[in-house]
């Protein structure tokens, strides 16, 4: 045993002997503060002021860090070292990621919209160790960055089917309480077949503005190889989209759709008649059956529910977009639901919060729970083949395989 080691050693046992538990805390400390030295005298292959053809850098002093542990807070002094070396003690490095663990679970508990007292009384039953309301916000500095970069990262890939939606939150705003939009975009990835979540954005409302910046954002970043948007009516929307992409074809979510026709009903009886003749429209094979089912279905209700008809006849084209892709893929891109199944998550996370003191913290819980979605759908199964038959793809005649995906 070095004399190094044996002299902490004694100094230990003579705090423990004279004082007993109650010098355990400045013990421990001691016991870091020592064994650090040690470590970075065996990095540095050298021992404090030795002359040696085998040191690698030098040692820089120390820098005070407070260490949290279950005995109470340590006053710890950690060696630095300078030249081509690097070095922090492997003693703190274990309580590092302690530290990154309960960091992620205030940061978890923030997202479940548990408040900043209970953040502190649960870290106090849990840990011994009282949170102030000062490092919960430095933790959620450290996840807005996170976040931030989620919803600013390069969109490399290219991704054919592109979903859009819209859902409203209550959000302080110049001291009212007002519905904000919160934007959101998924997209198949065609190079993996998986959905991933491609935007997030809170607005003031659905205006075309507010679309038109949440498109021109995802251009921005490489939003690249789109053949088909899939959304549901947004007036707002559907003025942004020709805007920013002009080319690329949209269909209307038939499952919308068929809500939005019960609107026409003359009579309250009507509205599941209504829906069902829509639904006969869409469960056909072809655009051209589809055509013909549709003049059938007018020609059945010119008289019973003439404004159906007339709505009909001139919206029925944006629910057909979807007999231009391939077959195989049509029951996945014919509607937003798999939207809707998300927006249903947001809804159960988010009613606890009820009301968003700004914007700002609407959008963290909200990107933090799609982050989490992201995640789950890019380790999970397939969502959508893109290795089709040639064959399909010609007789089909379908944009979607067009060779520029830019």
């Amino acid at each position: 045993m070095s004399l190094e080691k044996s002299t902490m050693i004694e100094d230990v046992m003579k705090l423990l002997i004279e004082y007993g538990p109650e010098k355990f805390r400045e013990s421990l400390e001691l016991l870091y503060n020592q064994a650090m030295q040690i470590e970075r005298s065996e990095v540095l292959r050298a021992h404090p002021y030795e002359r040696t053809e085998a040191r690698r850098g030098h040692a820089n002093g120390f820098k005070p860090k407070r260490f949290n542990s279950s005995v109470g807070t340590l006053a710890l002094q950690i060696p630095q070292v300078r030249g081509d070396v690097s070095f922090y003690p492997g003693s703190l490095e274990r309580g590092t990621r302690s530290e990154k663990a309960l960091k992620c679970a205030l940061a978890e508990m923030y997202i479940q919209g548990v408040s900043t007292r209970k953040v502190r009384e649960i870290t106090e039953a849990l840990c011994g160790l009282s949170v102030s309301s000062s490092q919960v916000s430095r933790v959620t500095r450290e996840l807005d960055e996170s976040l931030s970069a989620f919803r600013d990262r390069e969109l490399d890939d290219p991704y054919p089917y592109v979903y859009l939606d819209a859902r409203y939150e209550k959000t302080r705003h110049n001291g009212r309480v007002i519905d904000s939009a919160v934007l959101i975009a998924i997209g198949v990835n065609k190079r993996t077949g998986l959905r991933e979540v491609l935007g997030i954005s809170t607005e003031l409302s659905e205006a075309e503005v507010h679309w038109r910046h949440f498109l021109e954002h995802l251009q921005k970043r490489g939003l690249k190889g789109v053949d088909l948007f899939i959304s549901d009516d947004h007036s707002g929307l559907k003025a942004a989209r020709l805007a920013v992409y002009s080319h690329i074809p949209w269909q209307r979510c038939q499952f919308h759709f068929q809500q939005n026709a019960q609107a026409y009903a003359p009579a309250k009886n009507m509205r599941k008649e209504l829906a069902d003749a829509v639904k006969a429209i869409f469960n056909t094979d072809s655009k051209e059956e589809a055509c013909t089912k549709t003049e059938t279905v007018c020609k059945t209700y010119a008289d019973k529910a003439p404004a159906f008809c007339d709505w009909l006849q001139d919206h029925i084209d944006e629910a057909l977009t979807v007999y231009d892709f391939p077959k195989s893929h049509r029951r996945r891109i014919r509607t937003s639901n798999g939207l809707e199944r998300l927006n249903q998550e947001i809804k159960r996370r988010t009613r606890v919060a009820r009301l968003f003191p700004n914007q700002e913290s609407c959008l963290r819980l909200i990107t933090a729970i799609l982050v989490e979605q992201h995640e789950t759908w890019i380790s999970g199964r397939i969502y959508l083949n893109f290795d089709i038959d040639e064959c399909e793809a010609k007789n089909n005649a379908m944009p979607f395989y067009r060779k520029n995906v830019a």
